[in-house]
């Protein structure tokens, strides 16, 4: 017994005006004849989706249910989903706990506030506010002494007041770099 391939036995067939395989029959526009004059269709999109589809109307006792709730105090319409989960036997929710979570800033939580402990500070940061004009000099010598800056440097630095002096200096070495500022015609403060 021969086999002849698919593609002789094709062409074999009687076919309008396919000349090669039908594969390529496929690629071709012209396949589906258009009508040119056909106006494309148009779909009624819905204004809003609703993944269960069109509901029917509630009934009349859904109606009049709804305007009696309406009508209750917010006290009492506060009692009826307790009521109702204990008349339904509904699972009771159990509160989530959030504890290790970083829920980002309390945007106006409302809620009783947790009173934290400030850690005390250790680190201070000392700050030129000003100086007597006549004094300048004085100054200038002085925050070379605890600076490592020279004198231009030490010149441009005060000519900036109110300026940051020195970061992160413990009580004591602040309040000793306030005080030598405050002798040279200075006024600093610690932040």
């Amino acid at each position: 017994m021969r086999f002849t391939p698919i593609s002789r036995l094709i062409c074999r067939l009687p076919q309008r005006d396919i000349c090669g395989p039908l594969q390529s029959r496929a690629l071709q526009t012209n396949s589906v004849p258009k009508d040119p004059l056909a106006k494309p269709i148009k779909y009624k999109i819905p204004q809003f989706y609703d993944p269960y589809g069109p509901r029917p109307p509630p009934s009349e006792k859904i109606i009049q249910l709804a305007e009696r709730i309406g009508e209750l105090s917010e006290e009492e319409r506060g009692q009826i989903m307790p009521t109702l989960s204990e008349r339904l036997n509904l699972p009771k929710l159990q509160p989530i706990s959030t504890d290790g979570l970083d829920m980002g800033p309390e945007g106006g939580a409302a809620g009783p506030k947790v009173e934290e402990k400030k850690a005390e500070k250790t680190a201070f940061d000392v700050k030129l506010e000003k100086f007597d004009a006549a004094a300048k000099i004085k100054v200038i010598k002085e925050v070379r002494t605890f600076t490592s800056l020279g004198l231009k440097e030490a010149k441009d630095l005060v000519e900036k007041v109110p300026v940051v002096l020195k970061q992160g200096v413990t009580k004591e070495e602040a309040n000793d770099i306030i005080e030598k500022i405050k002798a040279a015609g200075g006024v600093a403060v610690m932040e």
